[in-house]
């Protein structure tokens, strides 16, 4: 069952997605060679929890942190720990947080120091996808436009989608219907409705869209271990607009690429 937000529903999932936004700056100015990625999930915790959040993925079915970190062809739930960025990694940051009832969800793809070129462009496109996908987010539409604008976009640059891991509705509960894949047909799937909010996510590879998870049953990683990006936005869809709610202001006034 899909759960439609009142707009005062929306309002709270955007002052979370505030809490988040900030608490993914405060993560950027930390992202360089060196850093141990616990040390990031410190950062994010510490901040979350002074401003009145709960990290919403910590203990969420077991998971041990409030980040996951996915590093180089890990596509997503890694765990933080005692790895230490050097320069040529790409690091992913996902975090979520519940405040007010509510959650938001929010990823974004980092190059540490210098990265190959077609590491670089990988991170471009997914994140260029992201925004391609949230444009055809609106009133109106099915949930298949989203994933078919992203996946053209991707396979004509010549990456790869993820299929086994998709985007997800979100709010009182951290993952709702409907699920939002990153490929699909146009017209197809669920009906876009006012009071709908959903996570949009593309987890693009460079090379095989096959994936394996790794013993710690949590971490996934492309089969050829060949780099993954993803970027994330929680976005509300109304009759006459769709609103993103989450924020990679406070990252990109920090790094840019």
């Amino acid at each position: 069952m899909i759960h439609y937000k009142t707009l005062d529903e929306v309002q709270l999932i955007k002052e979370s997605a505030q809490i988040l936004g900030k608490a993914h700056g405060e993560v950027a100015k930390h992202i360089k060679e060196g850093v141990k990625t616990s040390f990031l999930d410190k950062i994010a915790e510490e901040y979350i929890r002074d401003n009145g959040g709960v990290p919403s993925f910590k203990g969420y079915n077991g998971f041990p942190a409030t980040l996951c970190i996915s590093v180089n062809e890990v596509v997503v739930h890694g765990f933080p720990g005692d790895y230490i960025l050097k320069d040529g990694d790409i690091i992913s940051v996902d975090c979520g947080v519940f405040h007010q009832g509510f959650h938001s969800d929010c990823a974004y793809t980092y190059p540490v120091g210098e990265v190959s070129p077609a590491v670089l462009s990988l991170l471009k496109v997914t994140r260029e996808s992201l925004y391609l996908g949230i444009e055809k987010a609106v009133f109106g539409n099915r949930i298949g436009d989203i994933g078919h604008a992203i996946q053209k976009f991707v396979e004509s640059k010549g990456f790869t989608v993820v299929r086994e891991l998709v985007g997800h509705g979100l709010g009182k509960n951290l993952h709702e219907a409907p699920e939002v894949p990153n490929y699909g047909k146009r017209g197809s799937g669920t009906p876009l409705k006012s009071g709908m909010v959903i996570a949009i996510e593309p987890m693009i590879n460079l090379g095989t869209r096959n994936i394996v998870q790794e013993r710690d049953g949590w971490t996934i990683r492309t089969a050829d271990r060949k780099a993954s990006a993803h970027f994330e936005h929680t976005v509300a869809i109304f009759e006459d607009r769709t609103e993103i709610l989450t924020t990679h202001q406070y990252i990109e006034d920090i790094i840019k690429f």
